[in-house]
């Protein structure tokens, strides 16, 4: 499904919606259209092009900062679908501790894996199955959730909007 984002009043992104939402928005007079695809919606009376980026018209407080779910996409996403122990295409998560010793499900503990290197791993640490984790794992920076909910294709038209948030 192709999505729009949505900025708030001040351009700071906010979050991620179908282009359908993102035209109710723009019709409703609730949004302003700030980037359009090169595609039209048609209906009988009306022809509207479609939104890549909008920006709501009132600013709308948020007051809390979001947490990004520790998922198979986000992970991958963080991992740029790459095994984190020899470099290969991932295809599974593994748990750096295993969770049968102890390991908990966060950020700092799961990986993207090939499934070779997970079989080879088994129920050890990297230590002890002789692996070098690639980078260390962490939670994603600050406006991961909205790369987490594109499955971490973002369009390139959404670049100058996430790039001056991320600073």
């Amino acid at each position: 499904m192709a999505r729009s984002l949505v900025l708030n009043a001040s351009y700071e992104p906010l979050s991620v919606v179908a282009e359908r939402r993102a035209l109710v928005l723009v019709m409703a007079q609730k949004a302003s259209v700030v980037v359009t695809k090169d595609e039209v919606w048609r209906s009988e009376s009306l022809s509207i092009e479609v939104p890549s980026v909008v920006r709501l018209n009132r600013y709308v407080k948020v007051p809390y900062r979001r947490a990004v779910p520790v998922t198979r996409r986000a992970v991958f996403g963080r991992d740029g679908h790459e095994c984190q122990y020899c470099g290969a295409p991932a295809e599974s998560l593994d748990h750096v501790t295993p969770r049968s010793r102890g390991g908990d499900h966060s950020w700092e503990n799961v990986v993207a894996c090939c499934r070779a290197c997970n079989v080879r791993k088994g129920d050890r640490t990297p230590d002890e199955s002789g692996f070098r984790l690639r980078s260390a794992p962490g939670p994603p920076r600050r406006f991961a959730w909205i790369y987490a909910s594109t499955g971490f294709q973002v369009d390139p038209d959404w670049r100058p909007y996430l790039l001056a948030e991320s600073a």
